[in-house]
């Protein structure tokens, strides 16, 4: 999509009651192309950009007939899924609320409780040929402990999906700087025959995450 444009950068006119962290994101949405075009393309979220480009990229919803959406809310790459390929079947966990979303079945749960990956995969007629993980821990302030909260989750998506791949399956998830961490690196290259880090365009430039994308899931041992 492009980035170009004739408005100017709009400013919050008025920060009375605002923290000037709160007015930075204020400014930053009203400034952001993927914020608009995702209204005007009817996406929840500037996220789905995110999936769209990967997609784009390494053919992740080539084929693909059944998906499990981890982190889903609110809903932006499902929502991605069932438009690119309308008759798969996908369902989604996340401990936020998330608004139903036609053809997509939706757990508010939290993914580490013990009853979470059995209610996924009791919700699709088979095993999922992709699994995409979105998801991040709740930030403290704290760099490192924010850090291993967060690949902590990578690593429990990553141990779900290998337990639950279809052969030849994907597995994608959200990676923070400093990418995967050696050994879950090497859990991943034992059960796929390829594993890259990728920052999609719409990942904006400040941020520290980029994405693990995992494919040709080899069978379980």
């Amino acid at each position: 999509m492009s980035r170009s444009g004739k408005d100017s950068d709009r400013r919050v006119k008025t920060a009375r009651g605002r923290t000037a962290s709160s007015v930075r994101w204020l400014e930053r949405q009203l400034n952001d192309p993927y914020v608009k075009q995702a209204k005007a393309d009817g996406y929840r979220s500037r996220a789905a950009y995110k999936l769209i480009e990967l997609d784009e990229r390494f053919g992740l919803l080539k084929g693909v007939r059944r998906v499990v959406d981890l982190g889903i809310a609110p809903g932006g790459w499902s929502q991605v899924v069932r438009k690119r390929v309308p008759g798969a079947a996908v369902v989604g966990i996340d401990l936020l609320e998330t608004e139903p979303l036609e053809g997509v079945t939706i757990f508010q749960m939290d993914f580490m409780a013990d009853e979470a990956p059995g209610a996924l995969e009791a919700a699709l007629d088979g095993p999922p040929d992709l699994v995409l993980s979105d998801m991040a821990a709740n930030t403290v302030g704290h760099k490192q402990t924010d850090h291993l909260r967060t690949m902590g989750l990578v690593e429990t998506a990553a141990h779900f999906a290998i337990e639950v791949l279809d052969k030849d399956g994907a597995f994608v998830a959200k990676v923070l700087a400093g990418g995967t961490d050696a050994d879950l690196l090497a859990l991943l290259k034992r059960h796929f025959r390829a594993v890259k880090h990728a920052k999609p365009p719409a990942s904006r430039k400040g941020s520290s995450e980029w994405y693990v994308i995992a494919q040709g899931f080899k069978g379980r041992d």
